[in-house]
């Protein structure tokens, strides 16, 4: 094969993290489409929305008001996915229903008080403050004794199923690692193991422990 055939012939392709073979089907995109063509969303006009609950000022849907903040806020999530404050227990139900209590912590991340600004759109310095703001959450979380996970990440857009269209991410910290990231936490060893001389092709790693593995 060579680089034509990737984008024309059908073929199986290694995927090096997760070390499993994935079905690509690149002639597939020359098919005639009459399904469903979304619309273009219409663009955030105004800087402030009165109605939304993560501007400055208003009041979010648990009775909490918001402070007139003027850079990148951070929060406790009002509904979050995990909560820090549970005592581990589990159950398994002859292997048929087997379950853990996950303990977590869940953030969110209004990356500027205007409603209409998102990041390709910020300032080098606006940007800049950002990512400083997702680096202290980072080592702030990491830090805690009983974290071993934290993933920054964005639902972006009505599809991806952002409750919110005022421009936000999430910061998830777990008491356990989830599974993708044990899968190419171990891809990365086993190939690094193998390939001493150099870094990876996927990440380079940057330090491992008995509890982290930090990559890039």
């Amino acid at each position: 094969m060579n680089g034509k055939d990737l984008r024309t012939t059908p073929h199986r392709r290694w995927n090096p993290l997760l070390r499993e073979w994935v079905l690509v089907s690149p002639h597939r995109t020359q098919r005639p489409w009459l399904g469903k063509v979304e619309k273009v969303a219409p663009s955030q006009a105004m800087e402030y929305d009165p109605e939304c609950y993560l501007c400055p000022g208003n009041v979010r849907a648990e009775g909490v008001r918001n402070p007139a903040y003027s850079e990148t806020f951070v929060f406790e999530n009002d509904y979050p996915a995990m909560l820090p404050n549970v005592s581990y227990s589990e159950m398994d139900q002859e292997g048929l229903i087997h379950a853990r209590v996950e303990r977590g912590i869940c953030r969110v991340v209004c990356f500027s008080p205007r409603h209409d600004l998102t990041i390709p759109r910020m300032e080098q310095g606006e940007v800049r403050q950002v990512v400083e703001v997702w680096t202290e959450q980072y080592r702030e979380l990491g830090e805690l004794p009983w974290v071993k996970h934290v993933q920054v990440f964005e639902n972006r857009g009505v599809l991806m199923g952002a409750s919110n269209p005022h421009p936000h991410c999430q910061i998830w910290a777990n008491g356990e690692v989830p599974n993708i990231p044990v899968r190419e936490q171990a891809a990365m060893r086993e190939f690094l193991e193998a390939n001493e001389t150099g870094p990876t092709p996927m990440h380079s790693l940057i330090s491992h422990n008995a509890g982290w593995t930090t990559s890039e």
